[in-house]
């Protein structure tokens, strides 16, 4: 299984790269994609979920094979239509993330056991089924391609997977504009939301919804094993800025959308360089020069104060 990139020849002129409908397509969808996931990713970082956001992850490849598989029965036909699988992939996270709090709730087994074991499970049994559709003995039509999934195909991102991405972001943000003072109370102080009178159920699965809205929408671009980096990454460098949640959020989008729009377009100059990770390669580098050089919480910056 190899990452896909958008090749184009090595020695291709920028202005033509700049002025090519389909590096306009990834790129642009890439920076909307790694903007949304990067201001979400806020709230897992503040509330120390980042391994939710991986079995969220790694959860989805169930939804998006199993709903691949369901459209075939019901229509004899393959589909992989992000306005199919994108709502696969959120029906398995949820469900991986509603079955983690009842083992945890209802057993001994700890939370992080517990997230631990759905992981396993669901990437398991969508890999199983992965399996069966590529090997099945009668082959079924589309299939090919679903494996791109794991590490991500931004190459073969399209208007109407752009238009699914815009309407996921215009959903989150809008949510994030109208819920923000419960949505900063319940991240910073649950028990005295809980005491003000507010449903801490109710908004723990809105919380929920909008962390999965953050890793579905980048699993066309990042892929399933790639995209916690994406939510988790931006959170952790813009922290290292500011003590302010909207700040901090606003930083994230830019970082995120900046770092995924740099990375597809490195893949589209150099050929043969897969977008997914492309990405990935200058969040980190983002994050090492945020963790040693912020004013204040850097590195570099505590060790002066120190010596002074």
């Amino acid at each position: 299984m190899v990452c896909k990139s958008v090749v184009f020849p090595r020695t291709r002129p920028m202005l033509e790269l700049l002025t090519d409908y389909t590096v306009q397509l990834v790129v642009l969808s890439s920076a909307v994609t790694g903007a949304t996931s990067g201001a979400l990713g806020c709230f897992a970082y503040l509330r120390r979920q980042s391994l939710v956001g991986d079995v969220i992850s790694h959860s989805s490849i169930l939804g998006i094979v199993g709903f691949f598989w369901l459209w075939f029965v019901l229509t004899g036909d393959g589909n992989k239509s992000l306005w199919l699988l994108i709502p696969g992939a959120m029906v398995a996270s949820i469900a991986a993330m509603i079955l983690t709090q009842w083992i945890t709730n209802s057993t001994k087994i700890k939370a992080d056991a517990s997230l631990g074991v759905m992981l396993a499970i669901f990437f398991g049994t969508g890999l199983t089924l992965l399996r069966w559709i590529q090997r099945s003995s009668n082959p079924i039509p589309g299939q090919a391609g679903l494996e791109d999934y794991l590490f991500g195909m931004a190459a073969a991102t399209t208007l109407s997977d752009f238009w699914m991405i815009g309407i996921l972001t215009v959903v989150s943000s809008v949510c994030l504009f109208v819920c923000w003072y419960r949505l900063k109370l319940l991240t910073f102080d649950p028990g005295y939301a809980a005491g003000l009178g507010l449903s801490v159920g109710r908004w723990e699965l809105l919380l929920l919804s909008l962390l999965v809205i953050g890793i579905v929408i980048g699993l066309q671009i990042a892929g399933v094993v790639l995209m916690v980096a994406l939510l988790i990454a931006p959170a952790s460098a813009a922290r290292q800025w500011t003590n302010s949640l909207g700040k901090m959020i606003l930083l994230a989008g830019l970082l995120g959308g900046g770092c995924a729009a740099s990375g597809a377009f490195m893949s589209a100059v150099r050929k043969g360089l897969p977008t997914g990770p492309a990405i990935v390669v200058c969040l980190t580098l983002v994050v090492l020069v945020s963790v040693l050089f912020a004013p204040g919480r850097g590195v570099l910056s505590r060790r002066r104060t120190l010596v002074t």
